[in-house]
């Protein structure tokens, strides 16, 4: 096993990342690494080895943020727009992950495709090139470009679609 001090030195900034993603603010992540250290040399003697030593950190790390949560929740009375900020950003965060599950889908739809319909589609929405200059680039007209796009966009709607029907 090894000393405190190097499981400081090794781990520290992988809790302090995983804290701040959880809190969003530099000074509680700060703060809840230190206790997380302070509780591991207090409970070294509770880790088994069943499972990496950054992941029984984290799991304190975890519920010490959670044992916030609920302080702070006790501690405060909740006005409605708070309330209301707080679904918000929820359903902000669900819509990232959901746009960020539909690119992904995308993306690899478009592996199926032809070679010169992948390339279109690429210059169109990851470089943001209009039909003029993805025609120039491929050495074909920007209706040829135009056409390609449509038709791509067409089979990636048809591969989306057969895909949703044989999941339900």
């Amino acid at each position: 096993m090894q000393n405190i001090e190097e499981i400081y030195q090794q781990y520290s900034s992988t809790i302090y990342k995983y804290l701040f993603c959880l809190t969003g603010k530099e000074e509680i992540a700060e703060d809840l690494t230190q206790e997380t250290f302070a509780i591991a040399v207090k409970e070294i003697y509770k880790f088994k080895g069943n499972c990496k030593i950054s992941v029984w950190l984290c799991q304190i790390a975890k519920h010490l943020w959670y044992k916030e949560l609920k302080k702070a929740k006790r501690n405060r009375n909740i006005s409605i727009e708070d309330l209301t900020e707080e679904i918000e950003e929820v359903q902000t965060t669900e819509d990232i992950v959901c746009k960020k599950e539909e690119k992904l889908s995308l993306f690899k739809n478009m592996q199926k495709l032809d070679e010169p319909a992948r390339e279109v589609m690429y210059l169109r929405m990851v470089g943001n090139l209009n039909f003029i200059e993805i025609g120039e680039i491929l050495g074909k007209t920007p209706n040829w470009a135009r056409v390609t796009f449509y038709r791509a966009k067409q089979k990636i709607k048809e591969v989306e679609e057969n895909g949703k029907e044989n999941r339900m």
